[in-house]
């Protein structure tokens, strides 16, 4: 069923590659379109487009279709040709000819608009929790591991005395300013498009800002031409943050493969997060950090496939922005996995608490040595040179997390702060924008 059909026959190879592959990804979005739709019947109800009794109808009949979707159960077969298409055919059984009046007043250009900013808003709440978790898993294990030091680097040299506890709240850190990146692409979804219909509006009295109150939206497209103009950025914005994400747990990834390395030896996991070589008995590879680590690079080229799809295009809709369902829903999942993948990993880190006494790191406290000479009242430069000139003595007096109290030093990490400022960001993300929920919703306000 094609809702475009003029009564013309279009050829099977064609609607093959135009759609086959989409409709596994349109499935996806089948409870998102259902609660959009029973938003649109509910509002053509009250405007009188359509009688009480058919929005009645209408509403009923999708209510039965959304109880199969929230099972997945509501597959888009191959004799449709989108989820729009199918549920519309699947609503006539359910709802008679009332099922031919839910398109009133929409195309499906600001549908399935409507169905990704629906579904972007509310798997950004559901990442953003999970995120959450992660950051909270770094920084109580940077509050355990606060008296545990190792040395920093700069240039892959030993640079100064740093510990865990710094190293894993600034990974709790960068997973805070994610976040904030993720609530700004969250934001740009929490906007309703539906009653711009094909991009430039319609003729009938629909009430736009009544289906946005609906579906829970914060504020409208205002501009009809817009909703289109928006389709890639929402998604470029989105795949930036998905990026960002990436960036940090890859960082993560790859410091943990260099710490375990033998010239290294910081940390350790346990056997359950390595595996082997098939000739070398002793081997224990990192391969899980290896794979995230790549996975994490890979994510991160996500936004310039957007980008790439999106260039250049004329004005109003354009079918390139169908390729970029698969794009974000991948990006989404594959995300899911890392951040699970890495919370686990991080948990299982044994890390090494004699470190220091390695005589090859005492020169890492010649800085200490040298502010110990500055607070004395000896220029810094005086001291610096002093210092430098007993590198390699073997003589410098080692530090403790006590002998340091500025805020995002091993002595005062600011956890607490870092905790604060995830919470507050974690109050731009929207609860109640599951499908199930806007159901629940819109059903309550039905009469």
């Amino acid at each position: 069923m094609h809702l475009w059909d003029k009564g013309g026959q279009t050829r099977e190879s064609l609607i093959s590659f135009t759609c086959d592959r989409d409709r596994v990804y349109d499935a996806r979005l089948a409870p998102y379109d259902i609660v959009g739709s029973m938003a649109h019947a509910m509002m053509l109800g009250r405007c009188g487009i359509i009688t009480d009794e058919e929005r009645a109808d209408l509403v009923e009949g999708l209510s039965a279709l959304f109880a199969e979707a929230e099972q997945g159960l509501l597959k888009v077969e191959t004799e449709f040709e989108d989820i729009h298409s199918m549920v519309e055919f699947r609503l006539r059984a359910l709802a008679g000819e009332a099922a031919g009046k839910l398109h009133t007043g929409r195309s499906r250009n600001d549908q399935v608009l409507t169905d990704l900013h629906l579904f972007i808003r509310h798997r950004s709440y559901l990442i953003a929790r999970e995120l959450n978790n992660l950051a909270n898993t770094f920084l109580d294990l940077s509050e355990k591991h606060k008296e545990d030091l190792m040395p920093g680097f700069t240039h892959m040299q030993a640079a100064m005395v740093s510990s865990f506890g710094l190293w894993f709240a600034s990974f709790a850190e960068s997973l805070c300013d994610d976040l904030h990146v993720l609530s700004c692409a969250a934001a740009l979804a929490d906007a309703c498009p539906l009653g711009t219909a094909a991009g430039y509006g319609t003729s009938l009295p629909v009430d736009r800002e009544l289906t946005a109150l609906l579906l829970g939206f914060h504020r409208l497209i205002v501009t009809s031409p817009y909703a289109q103009m928006s389709r890639g950025r929402t998604e470029r914005q989105l795949a930036g943050a998905i990026a960002s994400v990436a960036n940090t747990i890859g960082r993560f990834a790859s410091d943990v493969i260099l710490f375990m390395s033998p010239g290294y030896g910081f940390v350790s996991v346990s056997d359950d997060l390595t595996t082997g070589s098939s000739i070398m008995p002793h081997k224990k590879n990192p391969d899980l950090f290896e794979l995230i680590r790549a996975r994490c690079n890979r994510l991160q080229a996500v936004p310039g496939e957007v980008t790439l799809i999106t260039a250049g295009l004329p004005p109003g809709y354009n079918r390139d922005f169908q390729e970029l369902k698969a794009i974000i829903f991948d990006a989404f999942d594959e995300t899911d996995e890392l951040v699970a993948a890495i919370g686990i990993a991080a948990a299982g880190l044994v890390i090494r608490k004699d470190i220091m006494n390695d005589p090859g790191y005492n020169d890492v406290f010649s800085v200490e040595e040298a502010n110990r000479m500055t607070l004395r009242g000896v220029p810094f430069r005086e001291a610096y040179r002093a210092a430098a000139s007993r590198a390699g003595s073997g003589d410098f007096k080692k530090t403790s997390p006590a002998d340091y109290s500025h805020i995002g030093s091993i002595g005062n990490t600011g956890i607490n702060l870092i905790r604060l400022r995830i919470e507050k960001i974690m109050e731009g993300f929207k609860p109640g924008s599951s499908p199930g929920e806007l159901f629940d919703k819109i059903k309550t306000d039905r009469n």
